[in-house]
């Protein structure tokens, strides 16, 4: 499918077909996140892959009322790891080994000072991490729709009995549950602004 085209078919799906996911479209879905784009490429994104239809439920229970997590035959409990903010001097390095910075201003900027200078307080970095995982979960939405699956952004759910029921650690923010499944409804396009509506000016 093409891209335009998965972006057009997209869909938040809240009824799923009973029939089991593949291991090989899971996987489809972790190396499409895998594979994201992230600030100074520190990568935050962590997963817990909910199966089992006992935990399927108590996930759901967590929620406000988003009862078709139950239903759908995989979640993704998509998480932000705190800790990674640590990890940027060793991201950039890594990016400048990889040639990522060859030609660009960034090829003579001492990143500690860079680094030093972007030091972030627990809001900040929650909010930096949360974003870039994000983007990775909106990869996994649009490999989803790519292989015929149907998903859904929840973000309706209690952060504390989430990480309760999975055992998280405290440096793991929650930042959306994703149900994935063969969709057992095709709806129609969503309304949306136009582009007028959200440009603000050229110039």
């Amino acid at each position: 499918m093409e891209l335009k085209q998965v972006i057009e078919q997209r869909r938040s799906i809240r009824r799923f077909k009973p029939d089991p996911l593949p291991e090989s479209y899971i996987m489809e879905l972790l190396e499409a996140a895998r594979l994201a784009p992230s600030g100074t490429n520190i990568q935050p994104w962590r997963f817990v892959v909910v199966e089992s239809a006992e935990m399927r439920k108590r996930l759901s229970e967590c929620t406000l009322g988003v009862n078709f997590i139950a239903r759908a035959p995989v979640t993704f409990v998509c998480c932000a790891d705190l800790n990674a903010v640590e990890s940027r001097p060793k991201r950039i390095a890594e990016l400048r080994e990889a040639g990522a910075f060859i030609g660009t201003d960034f090829e003579n900027i001492n990143m500690e000072d860079y680094v030093k200078q972007r030091a972030m307080d627990r809001n900040a970095a929650k909010a930096y991490v949360s974003l870039n995982a994000a983007i990775a979960i909106e990869h996994m939405v649009l490999r989803a729709t790519d292989l015929g699956l149907g998903s859904c952004w929840i973000m309706m759910f209690n952060q504390k009995a989430v990480k309760k029921l999975l055992n998280l650690d405290d440096n793991l923010v929650v930042v959306a549950l994703l149900p994935v499944g063969f969709p057992d409804q095709d709806p129609p396009p969503r309304p949306r602004l136009t582009i007028k509506d959200i440009l603000l000016q050229r110039v």
